[in-house]
């Protein structure tokens, strides 16, 4: 395996500078203080595609509507490979930008056409679904320990379920998946956090020493698994690349496994936090599915669109000029793709789409995507949140809120979640 060194993403060199200044008509989305859904409302208001700026004056568009994202996420015309970002290539991106690390990282994620099936069938024959359906058990032991750790808090106790409940869950199941030893878990999250949090305030970490420490983490996972196969994803993908070195490079190789590993844990924790304080907050709904009205899976489907764990999703590029709504997008341009406002989008859902509905007729949602790039981990997801979300409320019935509405949220345009869910448990 190459040193970390050799796995340095050929896209990182990028001149550090102010990056593009923000133009007449840009809506600039760092801004504090509003949440996310009040923010995308504003967007669905300004049209089927506004202009943006993000973090260090760097612009792109974002498209806020259901129909339109749909459509965006399998048109051929729209790539993700960081080539095609002109901004990119003229160095007008800066190498220390937050979300640097969605763009350059080598991987699924990160490729088009050819490669991205080449990669996609390779995950494919290493993750089939009756490897997820095998991981029920694990997952219901996993969940059965934490609800055990919960239950020794004493009564009245506040209880912050986002790092007691939430977290471990994810962070076990992926991590155990890809065979990472358990002395690395908390480093791989820490770092993982720093890369979905892609914060714009002081204290955010710097983005090339993530990436550095992630690739080296990683690089030492897959020379150990190397050195010592066992039955995991890691040396799943190891032998693939071994039955066709030209098949999975070692830049792909460990991009890929970076990859898996954030949005393997990142986005369930948010779905988990997101999908509890809905539940508690519309009793009603809490009250159909312990009468039997509503399967626990609708809550996973519903929390997706109303309260979507991935807000703005980067990047997408233009291949060539085309229009969304109307609106020209010109070749070489970024597009966001802003899974949390189509989830409310009200031409899709109408008026009720501001509404925790678990009656609804179909659960139609945008957040595992559409197209080629739909996720490849959505049965995991469904899976752990529903075994979680059951057992919870199974083993607490008189579980309460503990905070209001306002919550602090995590930083950063990608996350779409509060850093704590504090609640009081009752048997």
């Amino acid at each position: 395996m190459a040193e970390p060194e050799a796995l340095s993403c050929p896209f990182s060199g990028a001149e550090t500078g102010a990056g593009a200044e923000t133009g007449t008509g840009t809506v600039d989305i760092t801004a504090l203080g509003d949440t996310a859904h009040e923010q995308n409302a504003r967007l669905r208001e300004a049209g089927p595609a506004t202009r943006v700026a993000l973090p260090q004056g760097v612009e792109a568009w974002v498209v806020p509507h259901y129909a339109t994202l749909r459509d965006l996420l399998a048109d051929p015309r729209v790539g993700k490979h960081p080539s095609h970002w002109s901004a990119l290539a003229e160095g007008r991106v800066p190498a220390d930008w937050p979300m640097i690390n969605f763009v350059v990282v080598p991987g699924l994620l990160t490729s088009d056409g050819a490669d991205h099936r080449r990669l996609r069938n390779l995950l494919g024959q290493a993750f089939p679904p009756r490897r997820v359906e095998r991981l029920r058990p694990r997952v219901e032991a996993l969940v059965s320990g934490l609800l055990d750790r919960l239950a020794r808090h004493p009564a009245g106790e506040v209880v912050d379920l986002r790092p007691e409940f939430c977290m471990p869950l994810p962070i076990q199941v992926i991590c155990e998946l890809t065979g990472l030893p358990r002395d690395r878990w908390d480093r791989m999250h820490e770092l993982s956090n720093g890369i979905v949090g892609a914060g714009t305030g002081p204290g955010r970490p710097d983005m090339a020493t993530v990436q550095r420490d992630a690739f080296a983490l990683l690089a030492d996972l897959v020379d150990l698994r190397t050195r010592e196969p066992g039955d995991d994803l890691t040396t799943a993908l190891i032998a693939a690349r071994e039955a066709d070195g030209s098949r999975l490079s070692a830049q792909e190789l460990v991009g890929t496994l970076l990859q898996l590993l954030v949005a393997g844990h990142e986005t369930t924790i948010n779905l988990m936090g997101n999908a509890i304080r809905a539940l508690l907050t519309h009793p009603d709904q809490l009250a159909l599915l312990r009468s039997g009205e509503a399967p626990w899976s609708a809550v996973t489907e519903e929390t997706q669109r109303w309260d979507s764990p991935v807000n703005h999703f980067p990047l997408r590029y233009a291949l060539e000029d085309f229009e969304v709504g109307g609106t020209l997008i010109r070749k070489g341009e970024a597009v966001l793709a802003s899974y949390a406002s189509a989830g409310r989008d009200e031409r899709e859902y109408g008026e009720s789409g501001a509404v925790f509905d678990l009656g609804r007729p179909a659960f139609r949602h945008l957040s595992f995507g559409h197209g080629p790039h739909f996720c490849i981990g959505a049965p995991l997801a469904r899976l752990e949140v529903e075994v979680a979300l059951e057992g919870l409320f199974t083993r607490f019935p008189g579980i309460r809120p503990a905070g209001g509405d306002d919550l602090p949220r995590r930083p950063g345009l990608v996350s779409n979640a509060v850093t704590e869910v504090p609640v009081f448990l009752t048997t």
